[in-house]
């Protein structure tokens, strides 16, 4: 055993929230006429995106708006869904994470229009998508994504939030944070030539990333089998699979039933091919395309009538005390009293902000922003989970490591 100062963990599902950083400041690009849809949030930090240039963010002023979603009051909610995408530097994560945006009409044509012009002047022409994710300077002059970025976009029946975990060896702890937070994880390979081995030997992150997703509770997987349109691969079935054969016993044995758990399709992130429209280039793929299978997929079994438990992902001051966090299970209204644990501090909840939309009530899957009363923003780890009173979470001070 080994010693340790009092936490706790959600006993109902066994998967112990590990994040740490994740401020959820946010910001929303307004749509143009010729796109439909919202407006995307990524978030970066309590800090913002003041690393930016400041020539850029004037130019960004006139595009990013706060804008919120209209919502009609009788609509149903839509069931959260949070998405993290993993898998070796390079494999394409974050270029599928923009093309997802703009093909659900979260950011507009526009602002992809400046995103690749700024790229061009920096010779990082096929970089320009995955800047719809990427808001810091650091990671656009890398093309890495350092921090876990994080975006919304929506299908008729889900609402998802991207997190779009880095891949570079040195960024694994923020990884882990993504993970943490995921229902779903998409495993983004590539299939050009050396790339994939690159990805996939020792040293690579694509087999470190599967296991870490697994370790986290991640239940299901989609494997993008990404880059299908390069010249080495030219959409070729045979390649296709050879990646497959490879990375299935690996899935296998970190515990993912290949049968159940997991998903293969053939993609291009850079230009967008089978992530929402069926391509030709690809006859002998007969699945849905990326977009309509996620809305496509089966209710995740949550419980709104379970114990509360919101595992906290951090923390701030903003007018008193601000704790954010995934409601794993539970449902949570405005001017309810929770306890803290493990230090069983009685709160009261004076505001809640779901995907950073006040409203009066949140259920299980949302990512929760709360105002609390009661307790002071020092005395909150995280970590720390919010429960009711009612039926608090198990704690202990040593554990028994496997």
């Amino acid at each position: 055993t080994m010693e340790m100062s009092e936490s706790s963990a959600p006993v109902e599902n066994g998967d112990a929230e590990m994040t740490t950083e994740e401020p959820w400041d946010q910001k929303e690009v307004e749509p143009s006429e010729e796109e439909p849809g919202g407006g995307v949030c990524v978030d970066r930090g309590p800090e913002g995106p003041d690393e930016t240039a400041p020539e850029m963010m004037e130019e960004e002023e006139e595009v990013l708006v706060p804008k919120v979603p209209p919502t009609q009051p009788d609509a149903p909610k839509k069931e959260h869904i949070n998405v993290v995408f993993i898998g070796h530097v390079d494999a394409g994560k974050s270029t599928i994470g923009g093309q997802i945006m703009y093909l659900t009409g979260m950011v507009d044509k526009r602002t992809l229009e400046k995103y690749e012009r700024e790229a061009k002047e920096k010779n990082r022409e096929t970089w320009y998508l995955s800047w719809a994710l990427d808001t810091n300077q650091e990671e656009r002059d890398k093309g890495k994504t350092v921090e876990v970025g994080r975006a919304y976009f929506e299908t008729d029946k889900k609402h998802f939030t991207i997190l779009d975990a880095p891949g570079h060896k040195s960024f694994v702890p923020n990884m882990i944070g993504g993970a943490s937070q995921a229902d779903l994880a998409v495993l983004v390979i590539s299939a050009r030539k050396g790339e994939f081995e690159t990805g996939f030997e020792k040293g690579g992150q694509t087999r470190e990333h599967a296991m870490l997703a697994k370790t986290a509770g991640v239940k299901h997987l989609i494997v993008l089998v990404n880059k299908m349109d390069d010249p080495t691969v030219n959409w070729s079935l045979e390649r296709y699979e050879e990646c497959k054969e490879k990375l299935v016993p690996f899935l296998k044995k970190v515990g993912f039933n290949p049968k159940k758990d997991i998903h293969f399709m053939p993609c291009s992130g850079l230009t967008g091919a089978n992530l929402k429209e069926p391509t030709n280039m690809c006859s002998w793929y007969t699945g849905l395309p990326f977009i309509p299978h996620l809305d496509s997929l089966p209710n995740f079994n949550r419980s709104s009538d379970g114990p509360v438990r919101l595992p906290i992902v951090d923390k701030y001051k903003d007018m008193g005390t601000v704790i954010l966090g995934k409601l794993e299970s539970g449902s949570i209204s405005k001017a309810q009293q929770l306890v803290m644990m493990p230090n069983r501090h009685v709160v009261e909840v004076l505001s809640l902000l779901s995907d950073d939309v006040e409203t009066d009530d949140a259920g299980p899957g949302e990512n929760l922003k709360l105002r609390l009363k009661g307790i002071e923003e020092e005395e909150i780890l995280p970590g720390f989970i919010l429960c009711n009173a009612e039926n608090l979470c198990h704690s202990g001070r040593t554990f028994d490591a496997q």
